[in-house]
C-alpha cells in the first residue's frame, strides 16, 4: 500500500496542489508545519516521498531546504514548476475595507507587497502557512482578518475571495522537488537533469575550472547557488543544477568532478520538468 506524501503546510496549500498535479488528485498527504517536519516524516518512514519548495522566480532560493537535503543525504527524484497565483480571502460578507490584518507566509506577503500599498490601513502579519490561515479564519469565524492563499484553499475552507492574482509580478513560479531517502530505482533512460554539490579551495580559478569541465562534457548549467559552511568561516559549498542530452556525458563529468572538487555529492538525478 502506498504511503501518504509529506508536504509543508496543509491541504489547500501550494505544496498540496503540487501533490495533486504531480502524483494524483486523490493522493493522501502528511501535513507538516515545517520543512524539518517534512524531512523527519521521511527519516521516520512515515512516508516514502515528500514535496519541498526549492526556489521561487521572484524571491529566489529557499537555501535551508538545500541544506536539509544535503545534511540528511536525501535524494531528489523529480521536480515540478507551479505557477503561483495569490488570492486574498476572508469570511463571507467581509469586504476589503473590513480587513484590519492580512496573515500569510512571509514569502506570500513579500510577493504581494505592492498590492497592499493601496490599503495602508491593513497590517501584514507573518504566519507559518498560507492555507492554514484560511482554515483558521473559517473554523474560528475570524472577522477583520484575511489570508493570502491559493484559490483552492478558499474553495476547500468555504471562504470568500476578495481579490485574485494579487502578486506583484504576474508570472510567478515556484520550483518544487520530489525527495526520497534514496534514488536506487532510477531510470537512466529518462534522466536528463542532476543536482550536485561540491566544495572548493580558496584558489584563483578553482570555480572556473569546474565550470569548464561541465561545458567540455556538454552539460548545461541551469543554476548555481553558494551556501556558507558554518563550521569553516568564509568557505562555501556550491549547489548546481545541470541538464544534459546524453547520460554518458554526465557520467564523464561526474568522474572528473569527483577528482577535482572536495566533498562532491550527487543530490539527485531526475527528468527535467522544463522539457
Amino acid at each position: 500500500m502506498k504511503k501518504p506524501i509529506a508536504i509543508q503546510g496543509i491541504k489547500g496549500s501550494f505544496h498540496h496542489l503540487v501533490v495533486q498535479n504531480y502524483f494524483n488528485i486523490d493522493s493522501e498527504v502528511v501535513e507538516c508545519m515545517s520543512f524539518d517536519g517534512v524531512v523527519n516524516s521521511l527519516l521516520e518512514n512515515k512516508t516514502d516521498e515528500v514535496v519541498m519548495a526549492l526556489e521561487n522566480s521572484i524571491a529566489g532560493s529557499i537555501i535551508p531546504n538545500y541544506a536539509l537535503i544535503d545534511n540528511y543525504n536525501l535524494s531528489i527524484v523529480g521536480e515540478y514548476y507551479l505557477g503561483i497565483e495569490h488570492c486574498l480571502m476572508a469570511l463571507n460578507g467581509q469586504t476589503i475595507e473590513d480587513i484590519e490584518e492580512v496573515h500569510s507566509h512571509p514569502m506570500a506577503l513579500l510577493q504581494c507587497k505592492v498590492f497592499f500599498k493601496n490599503y495602508p490601513h491593513i497590517k501584514l502579519v507573518e504566519a507559518k502557512d498560507t492555507a492554514d490561515v484560511a482554515k483558521q479564519i473559517s473554523e474560528k469565524n475570524m472577522k477583520g482578518i484575511a489570508a493570502i492563499a491559493s484559490k483552492n484553499a478558499a474553495e476547500l475552507y468555504g471562504i470568500n475571495l476578495l481579490a485574485e492574482s494579487i502578486q506583484t509580478i504576474k508570472h510567478n513560479e515556484t520550483r518544487f522537488v520530489i525527495v526520497k531517502r534514496d534514488n536506487s530505482q532510477k531510470d537512466i533512460s529518462t534522466i536528463n537533469k542532476a543536482s550536485l554539490k561540491f566544495e572548493l579551495d580558496h584558489k584563483r580559478g578553482s570555480l572556473a575550472a569546474i565550470l569548464n569541465v561541465l561545458s567540455d562534457c556538454k552539460l548545461n548549467l541551469t543554476k548555481i547557488q553558494s551556501l556558507p559552511k558554518i563550521e569553516t568561516p568564509w568557505k562555501y559549498a556550491f549547489f548546481v543544477d545541470v541538464t544534459f542530452e546524453a547520460y554518458k556525458d554526465y557520467e564523464k563529468a561526474v568522474s572528473i568532478l569527483n577528482l577535482m572538487a572536495e566533498n562532491f555529492k550527487i543530490l539527485g538525478e531526475y527528468k527535467n520538468a522544463r522539457r
